[in-house]
């Protein structure tokens, strides 16, 4: 898959975007950045520095105190740091939730949830209840339900944290794979370096709070991405620069 950094549109626009909360906490300063078609960008930063608060100001629901958005929200999914998944509900009917609340017949959100939980690797589970599925399993659940909207931006609030370090690589390589399948462009949240390395056409490097953007590293990999990219010396090499970028950051 061939990336559209070259392209003039963009999907996602952050412009000089500052948020202050009433009780006078300062969480981001002039932020900006763009997300063009086909583009997955990755934010590290330190704990509280408002990486999330730029997934809830993207997504509506957070309105910032300074600085302009651009983003059809119409089109847009967001994967929680949890899964918020309903017990009561199966795979299929967890999967179905987004769509059913669009509005959508019951025969087309039940056909994109099929889809859906086919192209998440869960085919099979459909009648399988929250508790009887693994993290990760419920991490492909709340991936799948978003991708029933078909979105044209994804927003990934560190949807792989609380999971085992295998489990995380795998589903590193799942996120890859639907994004070369689906072409969505992503803005994914993280603390993991070698995660967002992996994952990214770009990778923004914030400050502590109030949270701004201090660097910017284009990732020079193509798609598709082999796991053994991981091991390549080019890879730890960008990953390491990135990680001092951060560590001056916090300074």
């Amino acid at each position: 898959m061939k990336t559209n950094a070259n392209s003039s549109a963009k999907v996602l626009s952050l412009s000089k975007v500052g948020m202050k909360f009433p009780d006078g906490t300062e969480a981001l300063r002039d932020v900006t950045f763009d997300v063009e078609p086909r583009e997955f960008v990755s934010i590290v930063g330190p704990s509280g520095c408002g990486k999330s608060t730029i997934l809830r100001i993207a997504s509506g629901l957070l309105k910032q105190t300074s600085g302009e958005v651009m983003v059809d929200r119409e089109r847009l999914g967001y994967v929680f740091q949890d899964a918020t998944l309903m017990d009561w509900r199966t795979v299929q009917g967890n999967v179905e939730l987004l769509a059913e609340l669009q509005g959508f017949s019951a025969e087309e959100k039940k056909q994109r949830a099929r889809d859906a939980i086919e192209l998440v690797g869960l085919k099979g589970f459909e009648n399988h209840y929250p508790n009887a599925l693994s993290g990760g399993m419920k991490m492909r659940v709340s991936l799948a339900r978003t991708l029933t909207l078909k979105p044209q931006v994804f927003l990934f609030d560190e949807p792989f944290g609380a999971v085992d370090e295998i489990t995380r690589t795998h589903l590193n390589e799942e996120t890859l794979k639907l994004f070369e399948h689906e072409c969505f462009a992503g803005l994914f949240i993280t603390h993991s370096i070698s995660e967002a390395v992996f994952l990214s056409t770009r990778v923004h490097v914030m400050s502590s709070r109030p949270g701004t953007i201090v660097a910017t590293y284009d990732i020079p990999f193509g798609y598709p991405r082999s796991p053994e990219l991981r091991f390549d010396p080019a890879f730890g090499e960008l990953s390491g620069t990135i990680s001092h970028a951060l560590k001056e950051a916090h300074a």
